[in-house]
């Protein structure tokens, strides 16, 4: 797609951050368990191609965007910062401008681009219910972020995750229950409803690179959902996977990581969230085959004061790296099994 890009201007906000940790006593391992420690409510996790870097979605009510070195565990904060940098893009002029106060990380997605020069999509809550978009840069001595826009949800949706399409343009999951939907976002053409996305608690999102298929963690369904995208009529399949899917990854081998969590019953994990009520709980992640639909539980972490929910799988050299949210400082390790 042909970008036409507005000037950069370095836009002074917020107090700069910079390393962020947690000493060695306080990221212990637990047992054959070992941490990423540093980022608050680590709720997503997208690899920068061709880079040692992790971006980590802090999804809190003033939340950052950081970036974690795999190679020493050590996370900086990207955004907001003291001074960051803005260049409309001319695909978002509704938008208006940056805005960095009250900026509550969700969802994250990127589209891998040429020299280390990428797009990265981010699900805001907060000062506004949008996906904001920023240019990332990986070739510097850490990533740098400059902001380039906004797509605003539409009136009363509010937005969980999100995967860049080809050309340009995205989808993004409504999360509701008994019944949401997902929305697809294109330039020129702002939101749309997708047809037949209609389920009980769409959750996270990936879409195949040709942008034929969404796959859709069913959090309510406690399934991963493959929907047809542009096909007259909508297929939809699905597979059970017997815990709350949260957020979706691609994995190495062409597999799909479907990270989430279990308790004796639905309201468990909201009255773990909103209450510390966790006895029973666990963090899941599951393999799946995108084309066969048959999945493999490969991860089973018992809440505990360290780490209450997971949220998100992303595969780390011969890891597997769990989020999660609700005040965690810190990421889940495993070894891939």
């Amino acid at each position: 797609m042909s970008l036409r890009l507005i000037p950069t201007v370095v836009v002074v906000g917020l107090s700069l951050l910079g390393l962020v940790g947690s000493s060695a006593a306080q990221c212990r391992p637990d047992g054959d368990v070992e941490f990423v420690c540093g980022p608050v409510s680590p709720e997503d996790l997208v690899a920068v191609p061709e880079s040692p870097w992790v971006i980590v979605a802090g999804m809190e009510d003033d939340g950052y965007l950081y970036a974690t070195d795999t190679r020493d565990h050590q996370s900086t904060v990207l955004f907001p910062t003291e001074t960051f940098r803005a260049r409309l893009h001319a695909s978002f002029t509704d938008c208006g401008g940056p805005v960095t106060g009250r900026f509550r990380p969700h969802g994250l997605n990127l589209r891998p681009g040429l020299g280390g020069r990428h797009t990265l999509y981010v699900v805001r809550h907060g000062a506004r219910e949008a996906i904001e978009v920023f240019a990332l840069d990986a070739r510097g001595v850490v990533p740098s972020l400059t902001w380039i826009g906004c797509a605003v949800a539409p009136n009363e949706v509010t937005f969980n995750s999100v995967a860049a399409l080809p050309g340009g343009g995205f989808v993004a999951t409504h999360f509701n229950r008994p019944l949401g939907e997902l929305w697809e976002w294109q330039p020129g053409g702002g939101w749309t409803e997708v047809p037949g996305s209609q389920t009980n608690g769409p959750n996270g999102v990936v879409a195949s690179p040709d942008g034929r298929w969404l796959y859709v963690g069913g959090w309510g369904t406690r399934s991963l959902i493959r929907l047809s995208r542009g096909l007259t009529p909508v297929r939809q399949d699905s597979v059970e996977v017997g815990f709350h899917i949260d957020n979706v990854r691609w994995a190495g081998d062409g597999s799909l990581l479907a990270a989430g969590h279990l308790g004796a019953e639905a309201e468990s994990i909201f009255q773990c969230l909103g209450q510390g009520q966790c006895d029973g709980v666990t963090s899941r992640v599951a393999r799946v085959d995108p084309d066969q639909l048959t999945t493999e539980e490969i991860v089973r972490y018992p809440s505990n004061e360290q780490f209450i929910l997971g949220t998100v799988a992303l595969e780390v050299n011969d890891e597997i790296w769990l989020g999660g949210i609700a005040g965690a400082d810190r990421i889940v390790r495993f070894r891939v099994p």
